[in-house]
């Protein structure tokens, strides 16, 4: 009887108990799908914010204006002493109805233009004399501040003594809108100019550049020592003391901030090995040492993941130890290599600090010529344009983080391309 009447009871307990267990893992399950959106949401937030703000830097706004050269104003002997930007000021004036003779108002137009027009138009004068007298017309950028007008980024009912462009000038570049005067396209001086003080001005080439080269050198150094000393450590070194030691001190260096390696190239290559600061050279061989605990790291995962029967089969049909591993271990590994040297690659591309601390924060208005000439990349250009006081310099800022990041999302997608097209099951 005892038993009968305890049997509902132990039922009842193990009912409930699976009751809670089952609550509780359907808890689980809305925590971490919770968690998933939280952070979706959170990149949604970041990109959304990022796309806003910098959509529209791959836009320009350019001004089309005809300007004659009057031989009395250019010296032929010294056609760059002339005063081109007048010249042009003096022709948008003229459409906008201002005398030749009003400075004020001239002063005010060339405020609007931005200086490349003059720019064009001496460097045209320079390479071709027998223009002088005739009349060109030139396709330059509006000024920084006529452009964040057009684009919404400066309201007119601010008050005017808030604004850096005055209500005159707002009507001006409505009416040479309206004109035609003004138009906008692709802003192709993004991809096609390097650095400059004038935001309408200032593009990517020289970051880009600098950025491939500093790759290149990060590549070079990087991968094969790191492959070598994978291959070493995995397949040949003898277990020990020594060994262990070098494996943990490499799973530490991974760990290790990345401005300490800044600080090290510092000490070591510039100051004590007189390499040139600011240059891919230095910069990539920091991002080197930063990147080869990584690739070590990955190169040993992949060599551990082949089967040992490979070994053993090449060894059984009398191919020493050497031949083996670099013959046969090596060769299957190698999509998990690549995509690891890859993964590490994208990493040192995104880092700012070490390459602040050996000189890359300077400006460089150029496009490097070679590895150890001064150059810019993309993580300190975007710090430095950030801390620009010129409003247009933050659309710009937005917008290299975009390329940056459509850089960075393409290495990724080739590891995850590599790995699935060249990955074995084993």
């Amino acid at each position: 009887m005892t038993d009968a009447r305890q049997a509902p009871s132990s039922r009842a307990l193990i009912e409930r108990s699976l009751k809670r267990r089952n609550a509780a893992e359907r808890r689980f399950r809305l925590y971490g799908v919770l968690a998933i959106c939280v952070a979706l949401g959170f990149l949604a937030l970041l990109l959304g914010r990022i796309i806003q703000q910098g959509h529209s830097a791959f836009v320009a706004h350019e001004m089309s204006v005809s300007v004659p050269l009057d031989p009395s104003r250019i010296d032929r002997s010294y056609p760059a002493g002339a005063n081109y930007d007048l010249m042009a000021a003096e022709q948008v004036g003229a459409l906008l109805g201002i005398s030749p003779t009003d400075e004020a108002a001239l002063t005010e137009v060339r405020e609007i233009l931005s200086p490349d027009v003059g720019l064009q138009l001496g460097e045209q004068v320079r390479d071709d004399p027998a223009l002088i007298g005739q009349t060109i017309t030139i396709h330059a950028p509006l000024g920084d501040d006529a452009d964040q007008y057009l684009k919404g980024e400066i309201n007119r009912e601010t008050l005017e003594a808030q604004r850096v462009l005055t209500d005159r000038q707002l009507d001006w570049i409505d009416r040479l809108e309206a004109r035609g005067v003004i138009s906008s396209a692709l802003n192709t001086g993004l991809f096609t100019r390097g650095d400059s003080t004038q935001a309408e001005l200032a593009g990517l080439l020289g970051a880009i550049v600098g950025s491939a080269l500093m790759l290149l050198v990060t590549a070079a150094v990087a991968l094969p020592i790191g492959l070598l000393a994978a291959v070493w450590l995995e397949e040949f070194a003898p277990k020990g003391r020594l060994t262990d030691f070098i494996e943990v001190n490499i799973n530490n260096l991974a760990a290790v901030p990345s401005i300490v390696y800044g600080l090290l190239g510092l000490a070591v290559f510039i100051n004590t090995l007189g390499l040139p600061r600011a240059s891919p050279l230095v910069g990539g061989l920091v991002l080197a040492l930063m990147a080869l605990p990584t690739v070590i790291i990955a190169t040993r995962s992949s060599l551990r993941a082949v089967p040992p029967s490979i070994r053993e089969a090449a060894l059984a049909l009398g191919a020493s130890k050497t031949q083996a591993v670099f013959g046969h271990v090596v060769p299957l590994a190698m999509p998990g290599v690549m995509t690891g040297a890859i993964i590490a690659l994208a990493h040192a591309l995104g880092e700012t600090a070490p390459l602040l601390m050996i000189g890359m924060i300077s400006f460089v208005p150029g496009v490097a010529e070679g590895f150890t000439s001064a150059a810019s990349t993309l993580p300190t250009q975007i710090f430095i344009w950030e801390n620009a006081a010129e409003r247009a310099f933050h659309e710009r800022t937005a917008a290299a983080i975009i390329v940056l990041l459509a850089f960075m999302i393409l290495m990724n997608a080739a590891a995850i391309f590599l790995r699935r097209r060249f990955e074995r099951r084993w």
